[in-house]
């Protein structure tokens, strides 16, 4: 059964910081692209750059396209916000509160929304970590879509991936939490990923990683990735994924320990492009890998990179790194453009 969220939300219009001098029509960049292998020039042109388009921000997260807008919609977490961006309209607050809708002062480390993504009928579906749900946005109002298993809540719900019949695929390590992995508040002594149906029902997936974090899907759906921003064990794993949304086989698909050269992070966000390589953030930057596991090459930032997304008519790779939202333009598109 759905809930309604009683409290009505609010959706500010001022513009805030816009980044280097984009009003005049350029542009500051930052950091490079590290190229490992040649298939790398199929995916990123050899002169891209990273665009700085807005800064200021405490941790951005969260990107997603809003196709029915025009424009990108991220997270920025502690301040329990999220923000607009478009070419045309520069930066904007769109949502606040985004993720904790509860006493002010509450809400844990980091209580915004976290992952966010649009479902097959154009609704904002969001990883709330201060309400500790997977929520809906509807109406100017926020419905819980699941906030508990087995009658327990979750830690802090961090990112999400939507199946093509509709079910959400998300995880839920507890970065949310007053005191994370030890906060005396969790009431699952695990961090899982979990599987909502579309009837409803609640499955947990994975119980046995320690941080899984950013989540996606193959361009087929045979394949769930899940991300773990463990430091001790920086790895992308993969799991086959059964029609009726079972996992097994998991293994690791790629390990980012030997790029800690390029800079700090771990894998968090990622996303896959609709020919199946996978865009994962990692040291430094956000990491491109083929289908088979096979290092590509680095989208180097220099600081620790949360998440990315796919926009304009696909081609576009947004990055929330860390104070910063960037872009750079490729050669390939996301899945569903």
């Amino acid at each position: 059964m759905l809930k309604a969220q009683p409290r009505t939300l609010t959706a500010a219009a001022a513009l805030v910081l816009l980044a280097g001098s984009a009003l005049s029509g350029e542009r500051k960049t930052i950091g490079r692209i590290e190229r490992q292998d040649p298939r790398l020039d199929g995916l990123i042109p050899r002169d891209a750059v990273i665009e700085v388009l807005a800064e200021g921000f405490r941790w951005s997260e969260g990107p997603v396209w809003d196709r029915a807008a025009g424009r990108l919609l991220f997270s920025d977490v502690p301040s329990n916000v999220v923000h607009a961006w478009s070419e045309k309209g520069g930066l904007a607050s769109f949502l606040q509160p985004s993720g904790y809708t509860g006493p002010e002062g509450g809400g844990g480390r980091e209580p915004g929304a976290n992952g966010l993504a649009f479902d097959a009928r154009g609704r904002l579906v969001l990883c709330q970590h201060g309400d500790r749900r997977i929520s809906r946005l509807e109406d100017g109002r926020f419905v819980t879509l699941v906030d508990r298993f087995e009658g327990r809540r979750f830690n802090s719900p961090n990112d999400l991936a939507l199946g093509a019949d509709g079910s959400i695929y998300f995880t839920d390590p507890p970065y949310g939490l007053t005191k994370t992995f030890d906060d005396p508040g969790r009431e699952i002594g695990w961090n899982g990923v979990y599987r909502l149906a579309p009837d409803g029902r609640v499955s947990v997936l994975v119980k046995d990683l320690r941080a899984p974090n950013g989540i996606g899907l193959s361009p087929d759906g045979r394949t769930l990735y899940v991300g773990q921003s463990d430091p001790n064990r920086p790895v992308v794993m993969a799991y086959d994924l059964a029609g009726d949304g079972a996992v097994s086989n998991g293994r690791v698909f790629f390990d980012t320990t030997s790029l800690r050269k390029n800079g700090p992070g771990a894998p968090d966000g990622l996303k896959v492009d609709r020919a199946g390589n996978v865009f994962t953030t990692g040291p430094g930057g956000v990491v491109v890998v083929s289908p088979k596991g096979e290092y590509l090459g680095t989208i180097v930032t220099g600081v620790p990179t949360a998440n990315c997304a796919f926009g304009d008519d696909g081609s576009t790779l947004y990055l929330t790194a860390n104070d910063k939202l960037c872009r750079v333009r490729t050669t390939t598109k996301g899945q569903g453009f």
